[in-house]
């Protein structure tokens, strides 16, 4: 991952690359972020919407792919409509960027192209992007109602917010951040009381936690941890 320019750092989460040489297709698993994405590769150029579950892309030969990776909450002003409208889908970028695309595909040339299409302020745009990471930072934070609380909108504002600014809901997105932190745990080992860690982050029953799991990484939470 590559860090854009300061001046763009209010709407650019990253930069990233993926390169893969493969000999016969191989599935790739992508789960998940609040990100929307802008990607160059395999002779097009696409704006990806914010997925909302687990994905699978085969990948196949040599080849390679750049991306900007949009802070959540931040796509707002460049595409111009609703983030919502473009959730679960992929558009060509030349219908939010125009014809001119770069086709040398580098952190100083995508600095200068988006420099080029810097949005004007946009404060709500912010303010998503604060929730959002408001919701990241703090592993308490499993409730939307205590979410709206904290940035002092009320149940219906805050929907609207989310739905305009990342593209889907604030309960979605508190889930997909709670979910990562049980990956997490898996990572650091030792037994896992399941029911127990369902009630921590927010479930009413641990058959809610185990379909939110599966949805979010395309595998049940026990299997997930026998594999990793």
């Amino acid at each position: 991952m590559h860090d854009p320019s300061p001046a763009l750092a209010p709407w650019v989460e990253h930069y990233w690359e993926a390169r893969w040489d493969y000999a016969e297709p191989y599935r790739q698993k992508i789960v998940p972020r609040a990100n929307v994405h802008l990607s160059f590769g395999q002779g097009r150029a696409d704006v990806n919407g914010l997925c909302s579950s687990c994905q699978i892309k085969v990948l196949e030969g040599r080849d390679h792919v750049f991306g900007v990776a949009f802070r959540p909450g931040c796509f707002r002003p460049f595409l111009g409509a609703s983030v919502s409208t473009i959730t679960d889908r992929v558009i060509p970028a030349a219908e939010v960027f125009g014809p001119d695309l770069p086709t040398t595909l580098d952190v100083p040339t995508m600095d200068a192209f988006l420099l080029k299409h810097l949005p004007d302020e946009d404060a709500r745009a912010q303010q998503a992007a604060a929730a959002v990471e408001l919701v990241a930072e703090d592993k308490t934070l499993t409730r939307v109602e205590r979410l709206a609380d904290e940035l002092g909108l009320s149940m219906r504002g805050l929907q609207r917010l989310f739905s305009e600014y990342v593209g889907i809901g604030p309960k979605w997105v508190i889930r997909r951040h709670r979910l990562h932190e049980v990956t997490a745990r898996m990572a650091a080992g030792g037994a896992i009381d399941w029911a127990a860690l369902a009630a921590d982050l927010g479930y009413a029953d641990q058959g809610h936690f185990i379909r939110d799991f599966r949805s979010m990484f395309g595998e049940t939470p026990t299997w997930y941890a026998q594999r990793y």
